[in-house]
């Protein structure tokens, strides 16, 4: 005996069939913010023909890829980090020493008087512990460049050498030379001659500059 079934029919048998599908897998499914089905693992619940299957409520348009076509990612705003503190905002002091006090004439030894300079900086700067001392050499016109870069450096390194023996930790401080490079007078203001004059003229430009960074020395 055939039976026959009317279109009408066989839609509604179709929707019975679906429905009773659905409501097995009501137990694993779940709806999206948009309304759009998923299962336990997140993927969209489809139909025979691949269509997503909505709980009922509207729809919220480009919410999930799989169902929405013209689906677009919402920008997700990132936390601003604070700024970073610039080093150069960081406490410093400057102090410059007399080079003739430190050293004799054209030597990279100190004097008597240049270690009880250096003693008497040692304990002002003990209990401020600054980040780094840097300590740097200068020297006056008259000689080669070679030759006052060099010295400038010695100098330096002598400084550096008799700090590090009153105590101070050796990986705070640095050195470096800068020779006839960074003079204090001015060109043609001393004449570049060996007399006394023109020697007590470059006076200034014989000197150590010691930098404290990361502190300051009270006053």
């Amino acid at each position: 005996m055939r039976t026959s079934f009317t279109r009408k029919q066989i839609g509604l048998a179709v929707a019975c069939a679906l429905a009773l599908g659905l409501a097995s897998g009501a137990a694993r499914a779940q709806a999206t913010a948009s309304g759009w089905l998923q299962d336990s693992s997140g993927n969209a619940i489809t139909t025979g023909n691949g269509s997503c299957v909505h709980a009922g409520t509207p729809a919220t348009p480009r919410s999930t890829p799989r169902c929405d076509p013209d689906y677009r990612p919402v920008a997700q705003s990132l936390p601003i980090a604070p700024p970073a503190q610039s080093t150069s905002m960081a406490p410093s002091q400057v102090l410059t020493f007399d080079a003739d006090i430190l050293f004799d004439n054209d030597k990279s030894t100190l004097r008597p008087s240049g270690r009880r300079t250096l003693d008497n900086f040692a304990d002002r700067i003990r209990n401020i512990n600054p980040e780094t001392i840097m300590v740097v050499g200068h020297a006056s016109r008259p000689g080669s460049e070679r030759y006052n870069q060099r010295l400038s450096e010695e100098r330096a390194e002598s400084v550096k050498t008799y700090l590090m023996s009153t105590g101070i930790a050796p990986y705070r401080v640095k050195t470096s030379g800068r020779g006839e490079t960074q003079p204090v007078t001015f060109a043609g203001e001393c004449l570049n001659e060996m007399t006394a004059k023109a020697i007590a003229c470059r006076q200034p430009d014989r000197r150590v500059d010691i930098e404290l960074i990361g502190a300051r020395i009270p006053r």
